[in-house]
């Protein structure tokens, strides 16, 4: 990840975000990646199917929070733990069939049934 991260910031943009949650293992890194250097952003990997859309969701989430006007990295972080909530929390929802949506709406409904 760290060598695409580097190539890809060579290509000439501010910062490259890659996601690491096809990786094997317990873990789901990210990588947040600048002329300032790289930044892991780690997190547990959460056993679910439910899992449609983490990419989109994770951008959205990182526009979100640089439109409130967080610097990169900490808008990164946020976005990163707004996602593994939400993955954390897919399986409570029941639509769909197969690799259902992450919850989105996780922090209305805690302590709920869906």
């Amino acid at each position: 990840m760290e060598t695409q991260a580097r190539a890809l910031l060579a290509l000439g943009p501010g910062a490259v975000l890659l996601k690491g949650g096809h990786l094997p293992g317990g873990d789901c890194p990210d990588l947040l990646a600048t002329a300032g250097g790289l930044t892991w952003l780690d997190g547990p990997r959460h056993p679910t199917r439910k899992t449609h859309g983490t990419g989109c969701t994770l951008s959205s989430a990182l526009a979100t929070g640089l439109g409130h006007g967080l610097p990169l990295h900490q808008a990164a972080a946020r976005a990163k733990a707004y996602v593994a909530r939400a993955i954390a929390r897919a399986d409570a929802l029941s639509v769909g069939r197969g690799h259902g949506p992450t919850h989105h709406f996780h922090e209305f409904f805690e302590g709920q049934t869906e």
